[in-house]
């Protein structure tokens, strides 16, 4: 099993940047699909970004909410995935978890996900 723990959140003002972090344990993040969540007070949780870590391949949301703003890396030493998150916007405003699956497909939906942090709130103020 892998254990995920997200840092990084915090109160920013619109057209700040962050960088969240969700450090793994237990085991490699290259046996997992890897993908960021969001979940706006009221709302459905949101895919953001997914991402097989053995091979690099992935995709963003397909809507113009995330896709260049934000970006998915890596660190294989760390066994830590980020989430740079640039040009926010207070509809950013969520709290965002981190997800792991295994297998290979690259999975969009909470519910195929086995594995969550606790997640992380990050709030951008206008």
């Amino acid at each position: 099993q892998v254990q995920l723990v997200e840092s990084g959140g915090g109160l920013v003002q619109a057209g700040d940047s962050l960088r969240l972090s969700c450090a793994a344990s237990g085991r490699s993040i290259r046996n997992y699909v890897m993908a960021w969540f969001r979940q706006a007070p009221g709302k459905e949780r949101e895919f953001v970004v997914v991402r097989r870590w053995s091979d690099g391949t992935g995709y963003y949301a397909d809507s113009d909410s995330v896709k260049g703003r934000f970006t998915i890396s890596g660190d294989n030493a760390k066994n830590t995935v980020y989430l740079q998150m640039n040009s926010l916007k207070p509809e950013d405003t969520a709290v965002y978890y981190c997800a792991a699956t295994s297998g290979a497909t690259l999975r969009i939906t909470p519910d195929e996900y086995d594995y969550w942090g606790q997640g992380t709130q990050v709030t951008v103020s206008s």
